[in-house]
């Protein structure tokens, strides 16, 4: 296992393996098999069966996964695709990585987790030796995540090599054999897990130069009367007419209170937060949501948020940044009012600002004016959040908000959904770690197939009563 803060340097490390970053780029020794390790493209890596699933995928989402599965190394007969053979190979690969999908479906139309699992599929497709994993879990539930990491273990007896990046310390402990700790970009020790010592809290300690007590902090806030709710909200699949994805769900949200919705993947729970937001998802959407006791328009994004209510997407990539945009312009684009004087953008004022939000989020950056493109999965993270911070709205609906991030940042984040109920505000926490959502959370709410299936006090829940009623 790689682990360290974001912004340490695995990500790159695991590129430079895999030939995204050429020899020339770097310098230092290689070795793979005992022999120097030299390569300048990702076709050479994988010749030398190497296999890497990045942070962010590299799939088409205009073409169905057995497509994404074998694209560039097609099953063909007499130089003519073989098809037939190509989708039997595809729905073994989806068996192995626990994913009961129909190959033929486009990507585009399955959601986040469900194109993780297609990458771990596509990367076992090659003949691989070494298969490097960058946060492959990061968008998984727990149960899906532990059927991969019994796959890592199988695929360990069956003589492949894995190296795990990985913010889940639990992952790491369950199936790792030697951790090592990168900080700022150098590598801090080296623990063996069968001769040393080693429990999260030491890993922790390695990855942040300190030891990190109470990682859901206590807060002090007083919950008072209902500040959100969605009464009656039904949508329906955007492709599939007569499939409901959320059915009549009813849920509320009070000032100073964090509530948490718990499922497994598929079960609604980021297509009810998109419905609600603009009607970004689904289509004949029926229902009613309020803010402050009052209808909000629900039809459109801009509508929503004037109404006070912000969307931290679990798709930070697709739906959360404009990659090609500096730090500052994403920040400061959902409330613009904030920056300028008679409908003209302050530019010193904005930097100004956008400054000291970067440095509340700890975000790590050359300065505000870099392109988000060449943040690290985490600090891009940030970005997300800061935004939305930045707006200031009433209700913040956060999905899977701390996805990728290292556990100081999560304790970063923790900090910052207390301050946000501690000043009144109401918080909707989608997560699909369950520990996240019992340390965190006052109340929760549980979803399978669409459906609300029971709400726990946090006195009293616990993953074996979430379980249950998810299942």
């Amino acid at each position: 296992a790689l682990v360290g803060e974001n912004g340490a340097g695995k990500s790159t490390l695991m590129k430079v393996l895999s030939g995204v970053l050429p020899k020339g780029t770097y310098s230092g020794e290689i070795l793979f098999e005992g022999l120097p390790y030299q390569i300048k493209t990702l076709k050479q890596s994988e010749e030398k069966g190497v296999g890497i699933i990045h942070q962010e995928f590299a799939l088409t989402p205009n073409l169905s996964i057995a497509e994404n599965i074998f694209l560039g190394k097609e099953i063909s007969k007499f130089g003519i695709i073989d098809w037939d053979q190509t989708k039997i190979e595809a729905a073994k690969l989806l068996k192995r990585v626990g994913l009961e999908e129909d190959v033929n479906v486009l990507v585009r139309n399955i959601g986040v987790g469900k194109m993780q699992l297609v990458e771990i599929a596509k990367a076992l497709s090659k003949d691989v030796k070494l298969l490097i994993l960058d946060e492959p879990t990061a968008a998984l539930n727990e149960k899906e995540s532990d059927k991969l990491m019994n796959l890592l273990l199988s695929l360990k007896q069956n003589g492949i090599t894995a190296i795990l990046i990985s913010h889940k310390l639990n992952e790491i402990m369950k199936v790792a054999e030697r951790v090592t700790i990168l900080r700022d970009g150098k590598s801090i020790e080296t623990l063996d897990m069968k001769k040393d010592l080693v429990d999260e809290d030491r890993i922790v300690k390695g990855m942040v130069g300190r030891e990190i007590t109470d990682l859901y902090p206590l807060r002090n806030a007083k919950i008072k009367e209902t500040l959100f709710e969605i009464r009656n909200w039904t949508v329906y699949h955007p492709h599939q007419n007569n499939r409901k994805i959320c059915d009549d769900i009813n849920l509320e949200v009070k000032a100073g209170e964090v509530v948490g919705i718990a499922g497994l993947m598929g079960a609604g729970r980021t297509e009810l937060a998109m419905s609600v937001f603009g009607h970004s998802y689904g289509k004949n959407i029926s229902g009613e949501v309020y803010v402050n006791g009052k209808q909000i328009d629900t039809r459109r994004v801009d509508s929503v948020i004037k109404s006070g209510v912000a969307y931290v997407s679990e798709d930070r990539k697709g739906l959360g940044l404009i990659l090609d945009s500096t730090i500052k312009n994403n920040i400061t684009l959902s409330n613009l009012k904030r920056v300028s004087r008679l409908e003209v953008i302050d530019m010193n004022r904005e930097i100004a600002t956008t400054n000291v939000v970067v440095d509340n989020f700890k975000i790590k950056c050359t300065n505000v004016h870099q392109k988000v493109f060449n943040l690290s999965g985490g600090n891009q993270q940030k970005v997300v959040l800061a935004k939305w911070i930045f707006c200031e709205s009433e209700v913040y609906i956060l999905d899977e908000p701390t996805r990728g991030i290292d556990v100081g940042a999560k304790h970063e984040v923790y900090k910052l959904i207390n301050q946000l109920v501690e000043n009144g505000k109401a918080v909707l926490f989608i997560s699909s770690e369950l520990p996240e959502i019992l340390g965190l959370c006052d109340r929760i709410y549980v979803m399978s197939n669409g459906k609300i299936r029971g709400e726990l006090l946090k006195a009293e829940a616990s993953q074996e009563k979430i379980m249950k009623l998810i299942i």
